[in-house]
């Protein structure tokens, strides 16, 4: 992955329930909830300009990641290098949440 990629919303908005492959740390994450706020964030490549927006994802209690970057690999989204944060568990399940402004 030479470029990371600008990342929106819209990206992910279809995706809930979807499962993403976290191979250096051989589990599935699956993205639970896609929430954009009204307000505005940075602009990236080519002045493109993104709302704010956050990823929720729920993972195996048992294997648990710490916070930091972390390989997500998604069959049509292909390599993400996101910065995960533990919230703790829910329901059965460890989640975590991305964030991007």
């Amino acid at each position: 992955m030479d470029e990371l990629p600008w990342l929106t919303h819209a990206d992910f908005a279809d995706r809930v329930g979807e499962t993403f492959e976290v191979p250096d740390a051989g589990q599935s994450l699956k993205l639970v909830e896609a929430t954009e706020s009204d307000v505005a964030g940075g602009s990236g490549p080519d002045a493109v300009a993104r709302n704010q927006f956050s990823l929720v994802f729920s993972g195996p209690l048992d294997q648990a990641l710490g916070q930091g970057t972390a390989r997500l690999v998604h069959p049509d989204l292909g390599d993400l290098l996101l910065f995960l944060v533990p919230l703790g568990p829910d329901a059965g399940a460890m989640r975590y949440e991305a964030a991007f402004a």
